[in-house]
């Protein structure tokens, strides 16, 4: 057994160097040339050496465990929706993936080695170390993206009323957004970098339908969905816009303040568990100790 265990940290030592000596060996391709006869600063984009780290590692993954084209682009949605939009996120996941799926075994392995166990509890825990290293990038996903979207969902409400503001003064609807995200650089950096990138997609040459579109894409909220619905129809008929997001203002935060009355309700029987589980055992023991302590007293005489 404690061959194996060697045979781990050896493999799991040759796949890091074997990864750097990659790295640092790898011949540069055309378009890196090319990048670099145009200018430098862009071929050292292109030669990330993290990037190019990344992508060596996720390749035992992908041929481990294949990724179809749908799944790819499952993946690459549900990281844009965490805030990771560079295509180079997908690799560093799965590289991360494979680093877990790795490590994790090797050290539930190096445990049942200290502790003397049999040839089954090294095989148990290394299937769930396994499984482990697997599922829990996927869970850390799944919480990043539902967090980043509650804490847009609430930065909204904010936005809006800066919105109707800086509407109602005299600015257009491009020079709003703008003036809207720096005010919320600060205390709502999420919903700031959305903002910025729609402004930047607009000063690009993209039309506005289109950037907001895609920033209702890229977060996934209802409510975003539904303030660039509003958006779009009242620049497409010509109403006001500032009438138009005060009413929509108004209802969100009728929502925002029902959602927050729904959490304080929720809160009495979230309670009950570790209330259940950790206080009543407490109060029982302390009540019924001396009377059990008695008892034994008395059965001992």
């Amino acid at each position: 057994m404690f061959l194996l265990i060697s045979l781990l940290i050896f493999s799991c030592v040759l796949l890091a160097a074997l990864s750097i000596y990659l790295t640092a060996t790898r011949t540069q391709n055309v378009v890196t040339a090319r990048l670099e006869m145009i200018d430098p600063s862009l071929a050292v984009m292109e030669n990330n050496p993290m990037t190019v780290m990344a992508e060596r590692v996720a390749e035992p993954l992908n041929r481990i465990v294949p990724i179809s084209a749908v799944e790819a682009e499952k993946l690459q949605r549900q990281l844009l929706l965490a805030g990771y939009p560079s295509p180079d996120a997908a690799m560093t996941y799965r590289a991360i993936q494979l680093v877990l799926v790795f490590a994790i075994p090797t050290i539930g392995i190096i445990g049942c080695f200290f502790i003397d166990a049999s040839f089954l509890s090294y095989l148990t825990w290394g299937m769930i170390g396994i499984a482990l290293g697997f599922y829990i990038p996927k869970l850390t996903l799944r919480n990043m993206i539902k967090n980043r979207q509650r804490r847009i969902t609430w930065a909204l409400a904010d936005a809006l009323d800066l919105l109707v503001v800086a509407v109602e003064a005299g600015l257009g609807l491009n020079a709003a957004l703008n003036r809207v995200g720096e005010e919320l650089k600060d205390t709502h950096p999420d919903l700031y970098h959305e903002l910025d990138l729609v402004n930047l997609e607009i000063r690009v040459g993209r039309t506005r339908e289109e950037a907001l579109r895609n920033l209702a894409e890229r977060t996934g909220v209802d409510d975003i969905r539904s303030f660039v619905a509003l958006l779009i129809q009242a620049d497409r008929f010509g109403s006001s816009i500032a009438r138009a997001v005060r009413v929509f203002a108004d209802s969100l935060r009728t929502k925002r303040r029902q959602r927050a009355e729904q959490a304080a309700q929720k809160a009495a029987l979230k309670l009950l568990i570790p209330i259940t589980g950790f206080l009543f055992p407490v109060i029982i023991a302390v009540i019924l100790a001396p009377a059990i302590l008695n008892l034994i007293d008395v059965f001992l005489k």
